[in-house]
């Protein structure tokens, strides 16, 4: 079974799409497999992907309206993750769902398919709280939210963990808020380090240690139609998503041995009057 993480956060420009396509690379760096989905209309992880978002013949689009079977959409990236490509097609889709049953389901029951093809699929969201983002939240077991470290993020950020809640009541209880990523940090701007204290008052442990820094040559990749690690691995952008993937399977190799220890605490002699 893979991990589903829907990558977040309806206010544009706070890094989603770079984290979602760097990340893919970092995990496919640590011989994890991995789908990314762009779920976006405007296609930038397809792009950023090093595949021609104009020249698709299937696409997220064609998955969602039609339930076209997933893998006839995917396509390999040069980077070494797989891609279900996007463009402007998607928002079609958005209206069309509207009038279908199961709307909010369409993308978890594509993925049922294809779970067990992938250690990840990770699903980057439009900049906005839609019909796509919805299905997203509805497929995903996690949330991850990168955003940025200034005053108008947190006010951004409680409409999300509304909807969030929202979703898990209504559709879908096991999703969770996987971690919040601080991207574009300046360690040297004052700001950045009072938000920074407020999200780990609040987030705890929620938090990624992992800080992306603002960096050139993260913010030059996408043209080239590469990730950060295949455009310059020496970079701090590149070396930044290399630890953030090293600090997500960690978490994860920790959840399983507590899950595995805890199942064979209770799989341990139970005193006889219970037993009886």
């Amino acid at each position: 079974m893979s991990k589903i993480f829907a990558v977040a956060n309806q206010k544009g420009g706070v890094g989603k799409t770079t984290t979602c396509v760097n990340l893919s690379a970092s995990l496919v760096a640590n011989k994890r497999r991995v789908l990314l989905i762009d779920l976006d209309p405007q296609g930038n992880a397809t792009m950023g992907s090093g595949v021609d978002k104009s020249d698709l013949q299937l696409s997220s689009y064609d998955v969602l309206a039609s339930l076209l079977p997933p893998r006839k959409a995917i396509v390999p990236t040069a980077s070494g993750y797989d891609l279900m490509p996007a463009n402007i097609d998607l928002t079609a889709a958005e209206v069309e769902l509207l009038e279908m049953d199961g709307r909010e389901s369409r993308l978890r029951q594509a993925l049922a398919e294809i779970s067990d093809d992938y250690d990840y699929i990770i699903i980057d969201c439009p900049p906005s709280l839609n019909m796509l983002t919805v299905n997203a939240l509805c497929a995903a077991g996690g949330v991850l939210i990168p955003m940025q470290c200034e005053y108008y993020a947190l006010e951004g950020l409680s409409a999300l963990i509304d909807t969030i809640t929202q979703i898990q009541r209504a559709a879908n209880p096991d999703l969770k808020i996987e971690g919040i990523l601080r991207t574009m940090y300046d360690p040297r701007n004052s700001l950045t380090g009072d938000v920074s204290d407020q999200l780990n008052e609040y987030f705890g442990d929620r938090l990624y240690r992992t800080c992306i820094p603002r960096n050139v040559r993260l913010a030059e990749a996408p043209s080239f139609g590469k990730p950060a690690l295949d455009y310059d691995r020496s970079s701090k952008g590149a070396i930044a998503y290399l630890a953030l993937a090293g600090e997500i399977t960690r978490r994860e190799s920790a959840a399983k041995q507590n899950h595995h220890s805890h199942d064979n605490h209770n799989s341990g002699p139970r005193p006889v009057a219970e037993a009886v």
